[in-house]
Parts: structure tokens; C-alpha cells; sequence
């Protein structure tokens, strides 16, 4: 089970793995990451599905069978 904040975002983490970076180089890399990061989940769209040939040929439910009217010339 992952950590959430008080806003329900899961808390950042940064590993810095070579050189000492200052922690105004941590907020810039942040702020470049997180702003590109919504500019790009603002402007993305999910593809429509593929119609299967199933659901391009599928109709509509009939109408209810009619009980009251005689099919036919045989009345029974």
C-alpha cells in the first residue's frame, strides 16, 4: 500500500545520484518536471476503441411479440 498526502498525491521522491544538488537545483528540477508533466496530461487524448465487426453489424432488440393479434389465417 503506497503513502498519500493530505491531498491524495503520493509523495515525490528524488534520488540524487552524482554531485551535491542544492536544494533550489531540487525545486527548479521539480518545477521544470511538474509543469511539462501537466502540459502533457492536459493535451493528451485516450484513442476510441476499434468497432469489433460484431458491434459494426449488431441491431437493435426486436419489439415485443404482439399476443394479441392472430398471426396468419388460423385462428385458434
Amino acid at each position: 500500500m503506497s503513502r498519500e498526502d493530505a491531498d491524495g498525491a503520493t509523495p515525490l521522491r528524488v534520488d540524487v545520484l552524482r554531485g551535491n544538488a542544492t536544494p533550489e537545483e531540487l525545486a527548479a528540477v521539480i518545477a521544470v518536471v511538474t509543469e511539462s508533466y501537466v502540459s502533457e496530461a492536459s493535451t493528451a487524448v485516450a484513442e476510441d476503441r476499434p468497432a469489433s465487426g460484431w458491434m459494426v453489424s449488431a441491431r437493435g432488440l426486436r419489439e415485443p411479440l404482439r399476443r394479441d393479434v392472430d398471426w396468419g389465417r388460423f385462428r385458434g
